[in-house]
């Protein structure tokens, strides 16, 4: 299993960036690809699944989210789509936390999780996140991080999505007016990238 790769940024997608590196290209699907750079020298931490017609690699800047990516698919009716549009969604440690908390209308809330799910997360990851010792990320300086970075996520992932936009042949003015109208519909929530990204598009074919 390829457990990391390093490498340059070669570009980067909505969902994915290319990492070269030896003369190849590995695309890697990835949740925020514009958290890296075009040409940035990167390491991006990965899980590799394999299928009869398909290998895929899903990337990760920092292996305690990628760890946790992979505790979500051992989660029943849980793929590494939904997988990954909820490491996306937040800071791993605010995930944690409502998992060790049992708060369902939290999970709920997460990309394509209903109360079912949500339910069946906290019955299975809530034991193995303790083992995995998230529990003392919960406390003490880092508590007060993963709040932070939790309350910083909307900002982060709304950038992106202006990014994004941008890609899409959107110019920046046009971009972050389409994104700020989508961030007034979203209200408290705090969507995923492809939800920010769909929302201010269909805020800007009504114009």
């Amino acid at each position: 299993m390829i457990d990391f790769i390093e490498g340059t940024i070669a570009y980067r997608a909505v969902d994915y960036l290319v990492l070269q590196t030896g003369g190849v290209g590995y695309r890697i699907f990835c949740t925020h690809p514009f958290q890296w750079e075009d040409g940035e020298t990167s390491r991006v931490f990965t899980h590799q699944v394999v299928r009869e017609d398909s290998l895929t690699l899903y990337g990760f800047r920092e292996p305690e989210v990628r760890d946790l990516f992979r505790l979500l698919l051992e989660v029943s009716g849980i793929g590494p789509k939904v997988a990954l549009s909820i490491t996306g969604a937040g800071s791993p440690a605010s995930l944690a936390e409502a998992v060790q908390r049992e708060d369902l209308r939290f999970l709920t809330q997460l990309p394509g999780i209903g109360k079912k799910t949500a339910q069946r997360i906290v019955l299975d990851l809530k034991d193995k996140l303790e083992k995995a010792g998230w529990n003392r990320i919960l406390t003490g300086e880092n508590a007060e991080s993963a709040s932070a970075n939790s309350s910083l996520s909307a900002s982060s992932v709304s950038a992106e999505a202006i990014e994004a936009l941008k890609t899409l042949g959107y110019n920046e003015e046009e971009a972050s007016r389409a994104v700020e109208t989508a961030r007034e519909a979203f209200g408290e929530t705090e969507p995923g990238l492809d939800d920010w990204i769909r929302r201010a598009l269909q805020v800007s074919m009504k114009k």
